[in-house]
């Protein structure tokens, strides 16, 4: 399911219209990512946890000619799904 269908199915659901159903989401997603990126979890209790973890750096490999890569330290998103999830 891509996000339009998402869409659809909830304006559905709610008796909505698509639009208003769109930009309610569209905040929330934008809400969940700028509480992670502050270094916040979100917890939807029966779906998951949003956090940020720390990636090390490390060494990798050029696909294209094989050679060793210097892979930099990162801080990337992460979800843990619920229980009931």
């Amino acid at each position: 399911m891509n996000k339009a269908e998402l869409v659809d199915k909830i304006s559905r659901n709610t008796q909505q219209t698509k639009t208003s159903v769109e930009d309610t989401l569209n905040s929330a997603i934008e809400i969940i990512k700028k509480s992670v990126k502050k270094g916040d979890d979100v917890t939807l209790v029966g779906f998951g946890t949003f956090t940020q973890s720390k990636r090390k750096a490390r060494l990798g490999r050029n696909p294209r000619d094989g050679s060793e890569i210097k892979i930099p330290a990162a801080t990337v998103p992460k979800f843990k799904a619920g229980k009931e999830f």
